[in-house]
């Protein structure tokens, strides 16, 4: 298991966009974004979002973004045990 990075005020942020399709702009298609951004400004996810408004024909209808620190060694709970699924 390699250590994680701590960085402060450094999140896993995720964001969930719906755009336009341009051939059909009645259509909403879904990308998922992730990377660690720095909250509560998140400098990435803005860049991100500017690039995708210069360069991607497809509209952006909206975005939603999720954000949580980061996991420490501490925080982690091993669980001995076997699941059946049907």
């Amino acid at each position: 298991m390699e250590p994680i990075l701590r960085i402060p005020d450094w999140r896993m942020t995720t964001a969930e966009l719906l755009y336009h399709l341009p051939d059909h702009p009645h259509v909403l298609q879904a990308y998922i974004w992730q990377k660690l951004d720095h909250a509560p400004d998140f400098p990435e996810l803005s860049r991100f979002l500017d690039f995708w408004r210069r360069e991607i024909e497809g509209p952006l209808h909206s975005v939603r973004v999720a954000s949580t620190a980061l996991t420490r060694p501490a925080e982690l709970r091993y669980a001995n045990g076997v699941f059946t699924l049907h």
